[in-house]
């Protein structure tokens, strides 16, 4: 997990496929970032900002619990404890210091789940920046306290009704939109997905996950590493970001999908939102809706970093299904007082399964990446029985 290059490719995948238009766009932000990467004075900034603003470093949480009743040690690191409620906040604040760096005065964002939006909200307030941020009707209404949460940061929230209006149309909105505006506005992009450098910065920008949780392992494991590193994956940054800290390492990393969005386990290689990797389609190739709970992981793409990862044998891709998340939620909140949000909740809920069948061995140690937390699902947990 290093620099893909110039042509920003992992393996097969990855690359910039985007309209002539924002080629020099795309090629104006690696220069910048590979600049300010380099530069101790942005990298202390950053440091400083994460530390003091966003309340890094997170801890790491043994659930004593859960782990003394499925028979495995389970530690969770706790981005649900970092400002705005997720691990989103890493990569903006990262990207919002690159934006006023380009001289820009306004960010664009895509969300889901609504928590890459507040992030984005929040550090553009802070560091002075207007944002808008593009969010699908669908996902708008059931994730309306994220909506008033950007609004009161002062952000404008774009309604887009268009395709599945969920994150995929979010994200083409947000694009065709950045076309227009390219030499004032900055594109803050959420996952480890679109045209090169975005997998690779924001894996970067959130690299902090992983390398924290494996000092903290270090310290809290007698092995100092642990037998499975566990993460959900939508486009994936948490995961790209967990995994970072252990790819060199005997861990075993497991990346979970949404069963109605499992771009590696049903999907097949495509070309979307400026990058090459897996997509599910359908017969004649075209697109397909992703179907999840968790408006986070309701995409039916997956960064190109995790396509080359799974090729390489390197990560293993498994999925759960939305009845399994809403057990594991309830789950952990009953058995730790932690509420997850439904995209982590998938990673808890494999946990919960692989445990039960067998697949961990008891006395494994498990890290699992706890993304955000849960009070933004409580609407969509009211409505089921």
């Amino acid at each position: 997990m290093h620099d893909p290059g110039a042509a920003g490719r992992f393996g097969d995948y990855g690359g910039r496929y985007v309209p002539e238009a924002l080629m020099p766009a795309c090629a104006e932000v690696e220069e910048a970032f590979r600049e300010a990467w380099a530069d101790a004075g942005f990298r202390r900034d950053l440091d400083r900002l994460l530390t003091v603003y966003a309340g890094r470093p997170t801890p790491l949480t043994p659930a004593w619990n859960l782990s003394a009743e499925l028979g495995v040690d389970i530690l969770l690191k706790r981005e649900d404890l970092a400002h705005t409620g997720s691990h989103k906040i890493n990569n903006v604040l990262g990207q919002a210091l690159l934006a006023r760096r380009m001289g820009r005065t306004r960010v664009i964002a895509e969300t889901g789940a609504g928590q890459h939006g507040v992030a984005t909200a929040t550090a553009a307030a802070l560091l002075g920046l207007r944002a808008t941020v593009f969010m699908g009707q669908k996902d708008m209404a059931r994730q309306a306290l994220n909506v008033h949460r950007m609004r009161l940061l002062g952000a404008e929230v774009v309604e887009v009704t268009s395709g599945s209006r969920t994150l995929k149309d979010a994200t083409s909105e947000a694009m065709r939109h950045w076309v227009t505006c390219a030499d004032e506005a900055y594109y803050c992009l959420g996952s480890v997905m679109g045209p090169h450098p975005y997998p690779w910065m924001v894996r970067e920008f959130q690299r902090v996950i992983g390398e924290e949780a494996r000092a903290q392992c270090a310290t809290e494991l007698p092995a100092a590493i642990p037998d499975y590193v566990v993460a959900c994956v939508g486009g994936g940054s948490n995961a790209a970001g967990t995994f970072a800290g252990f790819a060199g390492t005997a861990a075993q990393l497991v990346g979970v999908e949404a069963a109605g969005g499992a771009a590696i386990a049903g999907g097949k290689v495509a070309v979307m939102h400026g990058h090459r990797s897996y997509a599910i389609q359908d017969e004649h190739g075209q697109i397909l809706e992703a179907e999840s709970v968790a408006a986070g992981l309701d995409y039916p793409g997956i960064g190109p970093e995790h396509a080359h990862l799974h090729d390489l044998g390197r990560a293993r891709y498994v999925t759960v299904t939305d009845a399994e998340v809403i057990d594991a939620v309830r789950r952990l909140a009953r058995s730790e007082g932690i509420l997850p949000a439904l995209e982590s909740a998938h990673a808890i809920a494999w946990v919960l399964r692989a445990a039960r069948d067998g697949e961990l061995p008891r006395g494994a140690t498990v890290l699992i990446t706890l993304s955000g937390r849960g009070d933004k699902d409580t609407t969509t947990l009211m409505e089921i029985p």
